[in-house]
């Protein structure tokens, strides 16, 4: 149950070991952390943190941690090992440790992580570390890991990273439930009267304005389906942008009356259709965790703490 995140940036070491170590520039790209501030300390101790997260409605879960020490290899890889606690009690992690690893390799750096911890509140904190945090902040992790690796690669800041995945999942999300509403409730449930007068002034029966408006239905929901189970295609918009314009074309030629109505197709069209063009534009080079290697490599892969 411990998280392990492996990517590989195409960067220079040392760009990559400040990015990381600073913390003014590590909670730049750290989803998992608000704050991250150094504390003073004498001589040879170990470097000692504090962070803070905030979790929403004003809410901050606060703790502290420290390097417990840095190595450098042989073959030039670097490892950062540190340990992490907090006594807030909001804090669902009680305390745990992890290192960073950074390894040379002919076109980059094959940077990991490896972490545990343990939980407060008993056998309550374990099941919702499982089942819902610990799942989440391993997402964070891996997510936060494709956002450096984005800055560092392509040069896209952190903060542009958020800004354009929240527009693109809001205008992807927008979309789906706009479809699968459109497809089910007035196509499939309820079989509504306009959808099907707009159907029969085409010159279709009865009958058969049925079985196409069955078939609309059926479609839109594929097509709603089809933006959250392929999140990071696009073709989904290409088809949507494509569509929107033909199908107001094709009412006001055979049902001109339904445009000028209250909450009629133009609207929907065109309101459907900027939220396809929105999420087509916000959906080049986004952070993404699934490009991270989640799983820990076998023994004798060449990964050495």
């Amino acid at each position: 149950m411990s998280i392990y995140v492996e990517t590989q940036v195409r960067g220079h070491l040392e760009d990559l070991w400040q990015r990381t170590q600073d913390p003014v520039l590590h909670k730049r790209w750290d989803l998992r952390f608000s704050e991250i501030d150094y504390l003073s300390r004498d001589g040879d101790e170990p470097q000692r943190f504090r962070y803070e997260t905030r979790i929403g409605l004003g809410l901050r879960v606060r703790g502290e941690g420290e390097s417990t020490g840095t190595r450098d290899g042989a073959a030039g890889e670097r490892t950062s090992a540190l340990r992490f606690w907090s006594d807030d009690p909001k804090s669902l992690i009680r305390e745990g440790s992890g290192y960073w690893q950074y390894v040379p390799t002919a076109d980059g750096v094959r940077f990991l992580t490896w972490y545990d911890y343990r939980t407060r509140f008993g056998p309550f904190g374990r099941l919702i570390d499982r089942l819902l945090f610990r799942p989440l902040i391993g997402w964070a992790t891996a997510w936060s890991f494709d956002r450096l690796r984005l800055w560092i690669e392509q040069g896209i800041d952190p903060a542009l990273s958020l800004q354009r995945s929240l527009a693109h999942a809001t205008a992807r999300i927008a979309l789906a439930v706009v479809l699968l509403y459109q497809g089910l409730v007035p196509k499939l449930l309820y079989r509504h009267p306009s959808e099907l007068i707009m159907l029969t002034e085409s010159g279709l029966s009865a009958e058969t304005a049925s079985q196409v408006l069955v078939a609309l239905g059926i479609a839109e929901l594929v097509l709603g389906a089809a933006l959250f189970v392929t999140w990071r295609a696009r073709w989904p918009f290409a088809v949507i942008l494509a569509l929107m314009p033909v199908a107001l074309v094709g009412l006001a030629i055979t049902s001109p009356g339904t445009l000028v109505g209250a909450f009629n197709p133009v609207a929907l069209n065109v309101a459907v259709a900027a939220l396809a063009a929105v999420a087509w534009l916000t959906n080049a080079d986004l952070p993404s965790a699934a490009r991270c290697l989640r799983a820990r490599p076998a023994e004798g892969s060449g990964v050495s703490v």
